[in-house]
């Protein structure tokens, strides 16, 4: 059975309530968060080894002001958050897609109480404000590797050379 994009798009409370069940069923439930503006190579290598660390992929994308309050730049984010959220819900690795508005993603945790919440390799555990939220109801933190090269922020200034 193929899920469509669409569906997997959920609001908080219905991702909250699939998170219930899935580990009701002894799902190890994994999140992880970011802009994603232009989805490529590096974030589907990302999300695939993020998959691979427990049996459901919860992927939270930040909004548009909220992309907009993190300082990526004044053309950021390129595309909509519904854009994005759809291509991010397109690859199979993902399970649930949810759109947040704050610029971090604790009150999102503590409603969601991952397994393990995952990071990019230009992290540090330490530095996460999420860590204490995820570690305090027993979950983990994380961190896989960049895949180098791979950057939207670095495609971004390619594009912009090439002009």
């Amino acid at each position: 059975m193929c899920v469509q994009p669409e569906e997997k798009i959920l609001p908080l409370a219905e991702i909250v309530s699939l998170c219930e069940s899935w580990k009701s069923d002894g799902k190890r439930i994994v999140t992880t968060n970011g802009c994603f503006d232009l989805v490529h190579y590096g974030h589907a290598r990302y999300l695939a080894a993020a998959s691979r660390l427990g049996d459901r992929l919860i992927c939270a994308v930040n909004s548009d002001a909220s992309v907009r309050s993190l300082g990526k730049g004044s053309d950021r984010p390129l595309f909509p958050e519904q854009v994005r959220a759809y291509q991010v819900a397109s690859l199979a690795v993902v399970d649930a897609v949810v759109v947040f508005s704050e610029n971090t993603p604790e009150a999102l945790l503590e409603a969601l109480r991952p397994d393990i919440h995952v990071k990019g390799g230009d992290y540090r555990p330490e530095d996460l404000p999420e860590t204490k939220v995820v570690e305090r109801n027993g979950g983990e933190i994380q961190i896989i590797p960049l895949e180098p090269g791979y950057s939207t922020t670095a495609i971004f200034e390619r594009i912009r050379k090439l002009n």
